[in-house]
């Protein structure tokens, strides 16, 4: 039987790529950030600069466009999943 090669793919590079920001930035200025860097996500670090993840244009926008939507909602908050519809109200 023929050894089987594999590749390891490592996902921190994705992370990597494009702009770094503070997870307790509010989801207006990161889509005005992203609209000025015309990038379609952003990569989330807390405090000490550790990645906490990574938010799309996409995400945001639909979240924005959601009826319970505020100006106070964190990016924090919209990586905790659905809950933060509940938290906007």
């Amino acid at each position: 039987m023929a050894p089987v090669q594999t590749r390891v793919v490592d996902d921190r590079a994705a992370y990597a790529a494009g702009p770094r920001v503070r997870d307790d930035m509010t989801v207006e200025v990161a889509l005005s950030l992203m609209a000025g860097a015309r990038v379609d996500h952003l990569v989330l670090c807390d405090g000490d600069d550790q990645r906490t993840g990574l938010i799309t244009l996409a995400r945001l926008a639909l979240l924005r466009d959601s009826p319970t939507y505020t100006d106070r909602i964190r990016l924090r908050d919209v990586l905790a999943g659905p809950p933060v519809l509940a938290l906007a109200r």
